[in-house]
C-alpha cells in the first residue's frame, strides 16, 4: 500500500465511522425517546418494543441481499444510497401521527439499514489489515454507541421542547448528512485491477454462501453474536424505562446513566478490539470474555435498586464497556477468517443471525415485563442464554485451536 493511500485509510475510517454514527443515530438513540414515544402514542411496552422490531424487519433478509451487493458493487453507492434511504424514512415518519403508519414507515427504512452494518466493515477491512485489523474495526464499530450517545444528547430535548415528529426529523436530517459525506470521502483502496465478476449459475451462488454456515467459527460467530446482541438491544430499548419505573430515578437521570453506558461502549468497542489484535488466546477470546461478563452483568441488575448514583454509574460503565464492547473484536474476526470473495456476504450472513435477536428481543422483553410486571424475568432469560452460548461456543473453540495453529 503506497504512502498516499495508507494516509488515505484513516479519511476512508474517518468516513464509514461517521456514516454509522448518522445511519444509526436514530435507531440507537430511540431508547432515550422511548417514553416519551410511548406517552404521546398511548402505547404499551410490547408496541414500543414493536417499533424497534418494525425497523429491523427487513434487514433479516436485506443484510443477505446487501452482503451480495457489497462483492460485486463499489460500497460507496451500496453504503451511500442506504443511509439515504434511512434518512429520508424518518423525515417521512414525522409527518405520521398513526401508530401503523410508523410501523410500515419503519419497516422501509430497513432497507436502508441493512447496508450500514456490513458495507462500512467491508469498507474498513479492505484498508485495513494484519494488526490494525481489530483496532480500525473497532474505530468503526464505535461508530454505534456514538451515534447512540449524540441522540441521547439531542432526541430527548427535542422531543420534549417540540415534538416527537421534530425527534424523527432531527434523525433524519442526520442520517441525510452522513450519507453525503460518505458518498463524498470513500474512495476503493485500488490495490488490483478489478476483474470483471463470472456469470455463475445462482445454484452455485447460494451452495457457495450457505456452505459456509457450517464452519465451525462461522458457527461460533452466528450464535455468539446474537445472543450479545439480544443484551444489547435489550439495554439499548429498556434501559431508561427501566431505571425510571424500578429504580425511580427521574427521566433525566435516566437517560444520562444510558449516555454513560453509551459512552463506555465507544471506549469498549475499540479497546476490546485493539486488545483481539495481540491476545494470544485468538482474536475470538474477547468475545468469550464479554460472554461470561454480560451474563454476571444481567444477574447482577436487577440487584442494582437502593444503589447510590455513584456506585451505580461505575455498575452502568461497566455494563456499557462489554453488553456494546463486544462488536469490535466480534466483528473483525468476521472479517478475518471470511474468504475475500464472500467476505461481504460473510459479514451479512452473520449480523443476519443477530437481526433474528433485534426482531424478537425488544417484543419479548416488554411482553415479559406487561405479564409479570417487572423487568427482572427479561434479564433472566437473557442471563441464562449468555451462560449457555459461553459453555457451547468455547467448548468448540478449544477444538478448533489446534487446527489454526
Amino acid at each position: 500500500m503506497g504512502l498516499r493511500n495508507n494516509q488515505y485509510r484513516w479519511v476512508v475510517l474517518f468516513a464509514a465511522t461517521l456514516a454509522q454514527a448518522c445511519a444509526c443515530f436514530f435507531v440507537q438513540g430511540f431508547g432515550a425517546i422511548a417514553l416519551d414515544v410511548k406517552n404521546a402514542m398511548g402505547l404499551d411496552n410490547w408496541q414500543v418494543g414493536m417499533l424497534v422490531s418494525a425497523a429491523q424487519l427487513v434487514p433479516m433478509i436485506g443484510l443477505l441481499v446487501a452482503g451480495e451487493l457489497l462483492d460485486r458493487f463499489d460500497e460507496r453507492f451500496v453504503v451511500g444510497i442506504g443511509t439515504l434511504i434511512v434518512g429520508g424514512s424518518l423525515c417521512v415518519a414525522a409527518l405520521v401521527n398513526s401508530y401503523t403508519e410508523l410501523l410500515i414507515i419503519l419497516v422501509i427504512l430497513g432497507f436502508g439499514y441493512s447496508t450500514a452494518q456490513p458495507g462500512g466493515s467491508k469498507s474498513v477491512s479492505n484498508w485495513f489489515e494484519g494488526g490494525q485489523l481489530g483496532f480500525a474495526m473497532g474505530i468503526r464499530q464505535a461508530g454505534l454507541p456514538l451515534g447512540g450517545a449524540m441522540a441521547i444528547l439531542l432526541l430527548p430535548f427535542i422531543a420534549v421542547e417540540y415534538s416527537v415528529q421534530a425527534a424523527f426529523l432531527a434523525g433524519g436530517l442526520v442520517a441525510l448528512v452522513g450519507a453525503l459525506l460518505f458518498m463524498l470521502l470513500y474512495r476503493s483502496p485500488g490495490l488490483s485491477p478489478c476483474s470483471p465478476k463470472e456469470q455463475i449459475d445462482l445454484r452455485d451462488i447460494i451452495q457457495s454462501r450457505l456452505s459456509m454456515v457450517t464452519e465451525p467459527s462461522m458457527k461460533n460467530i452466528m450464535v455468539s453474536g446474537a445472543c450479545l446482541t439480544a443484551a444489547q438491544y435489550a439495554i439499548s430499548v429498556f434501559l431508561v424505562l427501566y431505571l425510571h419505573t424500578a429504580l425511580g430515578l427521574d427521566s433525566f437521570m435516566a437517560t444520562m446513566m444510558f449516555f454513560l453506558v453509551l459512552g463506555s461502549g465507544i471506549v469498549g468497542r475499540i479497546s476490546l478490539a485493539a486488545w483481539s489484535d495481540r491476545c494470544k488466546a485468538g482474536r475470538y477470546y474477547p468475545v468469550m470474555t464479554c460472554l461470561g461478563a454480560v451474563t454476571a452483568l444481567l444477574i447482577l441488575l436487577p440487584l442494582v435498586k437502593g444503589l447510590d448514583l455513584a456506585t451505580l454509574s461505575i455498575f452502568m460503565a461497566v455494563t456499557g464497556f462489554f453488553v456494546y464492547g463486544w462488536y469490535g473484536p466480534w466483528v473483525a474476526y468476521v472479517a478475518e477468517t471470511a474468504p475475500a470473495d464472500r467476505k461481504g456476504f460473510a459479514l451479512g450472513m452473520a449480523m443476519t443471525a443477530n437481526q433474528v435477536s433485534v426482531i424478537l428481543t425488544p417484543p419479548l422483553v416488554g411482553l415479559l415485563r406487561d405479564v409479570f410486571g417487572t423487568y427482572n424475568y427479561g434479564w433472566g432469560v437473557l442471563a441464562v442464554a449468555s451462560a449457555v452460548v459461553l459453555f457451547t461456543t468455547s467448548r468448540r473453540y478449544q477444538t478448533m485451536k489446534p487446527q489454526s495453529t
